[in-house]
């Protein structure tokens, strides 16, 4: 904290940040403005859409309402903080692979939401996954791709645990698709 009490020590993606800032300065301004972190979109500035979604200790918040203030010594995880050494998390190459992402407007905050939900549960069934990304509204799409990501992201989080646990090789997708077999696949990709 400065002298004059309005600085605030809190971690961005694993990196600590002390900021010399308004308490009241939204989150969502604080990340992109002062610290450049403009994955994180304004959709309607009140809390309802869900594109500026993050997590503070883990926690999926709207950052367009939450004051930096009140993140003073907490976590703060952006969509930047996925990836880790330039590879992408298995999330995002989901959301890649299953065409999750559309105008890319609610995509980090989507991306968040999923990446809280997949940090607790490991429920990959459709009902939970909609209920988890609820809270995030995509005007360009019918959610299924999205659920789908996730649902794939589930899956091949999982494999990787045991395939790390059991040393066995064989990239995550291939063996998605094998576990999914022929009657979740389209009828023109059925030998």
């Amino acid at each position: 904290m400065t002298a004059d009490g309005a600085g605030f020590r809190f971690l961005v993606n694993g990196d600590p940040v002390e900021l010399d800032v308004p308490g009241m300065r939204r989150l969502l301004d604080v990340l992109r403005e002062d610290l450049g972190l403009t994955g994180t979109k304004e959709g309607c500035g009140e809390g309802e859409c869900g594109a500026c979604s993050v997590l503070i200790d883990g926690a999926v918040v709207d950052s367009c309402l939450v004051p930096v203030c009140q993140v003073d010594g907490d976590a703060v995880r952006t969509v930047e903080g996925l990836s880790a050494g330039g590879d992408l998390d298995a999330l995002q190459h989901a959301f890649l692979v299953t065409g999750g992402a559309q105008c890319g407007i609610c995509t980090p905050g989507m991306l968040m939401a999923a990446r809280a939900y997949l940090d607790a549960s490991s429920d990959a069934s459709e009902e939970s996954i909609s209920e988890a990304i609820a809270g995030n509204l995509c005007r360009c799409t019918g959610y299924t791709k999205i659920i789908e990501a996730v649902r794939r992201a589930a899956i091949a989080e999982r494999i990787d645990r045991v395939t790390g646990i059991l040393g066995l090789p064989g990239s995550t997708d291939e063996l998605i698709d094998e576990l999914r077999g022929p009657a979740d696949l389209p009828p023109d990709k059925v030998e």
